[in-house]
């Protein structure tokens, strides 16, 4: 962390805090301050202006550094060792802590206690509810100076006296973090390109009731003195002046006081009229002209009242689409990035936000808020992507025709997607080495068979000549060679593993052997390596022997 010796308050610090990213600053940017929203931080950081500060909130302020100065020895007597305040740095990223131990390894931070502290530190411990917005704070102090645990004191007190204490403790979030540093990645590309709101020029929205001069009137029978002519001049001028084009907060505000105004003046016209019926019979022309006074209130008002409802729906509507339009448009941008539309539907949450705002400002900063979330969660999928787009070129680019899912298996996370890429890779060569044994020992049976089918046609076995009193061996079944060569053979205890297989007993014998032929001379093989039978080395001989008993039976068979 690198030490900046700043007084709080002093002109340096402010200059230190305009060109960084501050702890408190940081619920602001994440959306969650009760003091400002992100769009008012926005404006801050650009323009180098911030809201001035009135009486009360001074007060605050003024007291909130008191109470910390009066708070640290008790955080000092509770953590054991001195406190320091000092303001930190870690590249554009900066704190201001109010104590921080000389080794770092725990910090300090203080508020004015209030009801909300109150109800959720209610003893001293790690993981009280606290606000996301004193998290946030404190995550980025352990963020910029390392230390292991910040303590969280509120206090209260009156002039030198303690009135109220309470503490709890907070250790690092990882995930918190992170949303930290993102959020600040994407503040900074808001910033750049932000383009300040011009302030609303004032525009005339009517005079107020009491700019409208009194209406006299005296009767004796008849009209005896009135201004009404000159009464009607005016409030027609100044219904005629009033604003009808509504889009900011101020410009609701001056219609909604003018509908009140109108629903005014048409009941002081009404309470005029009803004077003045009270002194004389008719006077038809003074009570058309009040008639007519009333009539433009009463149009004016149900106007604009209707034209006040009619543009908050349709305002609200504006900023919805607003903030669905640069959402999509931040999304095209991240297809762009990767190549092709890989991007998934992302759920936003504009109405849910604007559902609690009344003003202008609010749902802007709403909607702008949200949209930096999304920006955010977006980012981090889009990076995602990216890491495994980069594994499915490395690992898979000789075997693409196994990834016609890419774009939905790179929303995966990336371990995963690197497991399933491998997976597939080592099925599909499994698969293909099970392929051609298959072929090479369909070829190998082919050939032996066509070789002793050759052998047959070229050399013919001569014809024994008969011998004059041979007596011939005895022809045995093969059911009875099939027990003399059973007898005969080892115990399964002592056999070796099988290993023979059925084309290597061919091979030795320069003849083609299926496995239904040995198994009709008495050999079932003893196991089996996919499609290859395989038999015991122990039994070549016996498998030899029962051989010759067949050819024999078939030669006495040719004989007879």
């Amino acid at each position: 962390m690198n030490h900046i010796n700043l007084h709080q308050g002093s002109p340096e610090w402010h200059a230190h805090r305009a060109n960084h990213f501050n702890a408190s600053d940081a619920p602001a940017m994440m959306g969650c301050s009760a003091y400002r929203t992100r769009n008012q931080l926005l404006h801050e950081m650009h323009t180098g202006l911030s809201v001035e500060v009135d009486a009360a909130t001074q007060r605050r302020f003024d007291d909130g550094h008191r109470f910390e100065a009066l708070a640290r020895p008790l955080a000092e007597d509770i953590i054991g060792t001195e406190l320091y305040p000092v303001t930190g740095s870690e590249g554009r990223l900066s704190a201001s802590f109010d104590g921080l131990t000389m080794d770092e390894a725990i910090c300090f931070e203080h508020k004015t206690l209030n009801d909300e502290l109150r109800s959720v530190i209610t003893e001293a411990r790690v993981g009280a509810r606290l606000a996301p917005m004193y998290r946030i704070q404190m995550e980025q102090q352990l963020m910029i100076s390392g230390a292991d645990k910040c303590l969280f004191m509120a206090s209260k007190w009156q002039g030198e006296t303690l009135v109220e204490e309470r503490h709890t403790w907070y250790t690092p979030d990882a995930e918190l973090r992170a949303a930290i540093l993102q959020g600040w990645t994407q503040f900074a590309i808001d910033l750049a390109a932000y383009v300040p709101t011009e302030a609303a020029v004032p525009v005339a929205s009517g005079r107020a009731p009491e700019t409208l001069p009194a209406l006299r009137i005296e009767v004796t029978g008849m009209v005896t003195a009135s201004n009404l002519t000159d009464f009607k001049d005016h409030a027609l001028a100044v219904f005629g002046g009033i604003n009808r084009e509504l889009s900011t907060d101020a410009q609701f505000a001056d219609a909604e006081k003018t509908v009140k105004w109108c629903a005014d003046v048409e009941e002081r016209l009404a309470a005029a009229k009803q004077h003045a019926l009270s002194q004389t019979e008719s006077i038809d022309a003074l009570f058309r002209t009040i008639d007519d006074i009333s009539a433009e209130a009463r149009k004016v008002r149900l106007e604009l009242d209707k034209l006040v409802k009619a543009r908050k729906i349709s305002i609200r509507e504006d900023i919805f689409q607003e903030g669905i339009k640069a959402f999509q448009q931040h999304l095209s941008a991240l297809d762009t990035r990767l190549g092709k539309a890989y991007m998934p539907e992302i759920a936003n949450g504009f109405m849910e936000v604007m559902r609690s705002k009344r003003t202008v400002d609010s749902l802007r900063d709403a909607v702008d808020t949200e949209l930096a979330r999304l920006k955010i969660e977006s980012n981090a999928i889009a990076d995602k992507i990216q890491i495994n787009l980069g594994t499915l070129r490395e690992l898979g680019s000789e075997h693409n025709f196994l990834f016609a899912d890419a774009s939905v298996i790179v929303l995966k996370a990336p371990d995963d997607l690197t497991m399933l890429v491998k997976s597939r890779i080592a099925e599909h060569m499994a698969a293909e080495a099970a392929k051609e044994e298959a072929t090479r020992e369909r070829i190998r049976a082919e050939e032996q068979a066509k070789a002793a089918k050759d052998l047959l046609a070229a050399a013919p076995w001569p014809v024994a000549a008969p011998v004059a009193n041979v007596v011939p061996l005895p022809i045995l079944t093969p059911q009875q060679a099939a027990s003399r060569i059973l007898a005969a053979r080892l115990p399964d205890a002592q056999k070796t593993p099988p290993t023979l297989k059925l084309g290597q007993i061919g091979e030795r014998l320069g003849l083609a052997l299926t496995g239904d032929f040995l198994k009709a001379l008495g050999f079932e093989p003893a196991a089996r390596d996919k499609s290859a039978l395989l038999f015991n080395e122990s039994d070549f001989p016996f498998i030899c022997e029962a051989l010759v008993s067949h050819i024999q039976r078939v030669q006495a068979k040719q004989a007879a």
